[in-house]
């Protein structure tokens, strides 16, 4: 994914990188073929962790919920019905196969 990115980025472009779950569990991580991209473009790139910013994040319910309840944030949810396809559902987020969340739905009221 990251040598499409590379290949599609402006001069001069900013790469955030949070979560590589596709890649925890593989053998031989997916290697990056056109680091001379980051080079060329003066790309610069950054891995942040959620957690370096739990100070902020009372800050940021305050504006996120309201915006996802106004409809201002769109957000995609993989959902699985049954506590008996939770297997199958952990093993496709791990493939990096699933897009958005993943929810296991254990049973409906």
């Amino acid at each position: 994914m990251l040598d499409a990115v590379l290949l599609n980025m402006r001069l001069r472009g900013r790469i955030a990188v949070c979560g590589m779950v596709s890649q925890y569990n593989l053998d031989h991580p997916d290697g990056v073929h056109n680091l001379m991209n980051i080079l060329d473009k003066r790309i610069r790139m950054e891995g942040f962790v959620v957690i370096d910013y739990m100070s902020q994040y009372s800050e940021f319910l305050d504006v996120a919920v309201p915006s996802i309840r106004e409809g201002k944030i769109d957000y995609v949810e993989d959902i699985v019905e049954g506590l008996e396809n939770a297997a199958a559902a952990l093993v496709e987020l791990s493939s990096g196969k699933s897009v958005g969340k993943v929810v296991i739905v254990v049973a409906r009221d």
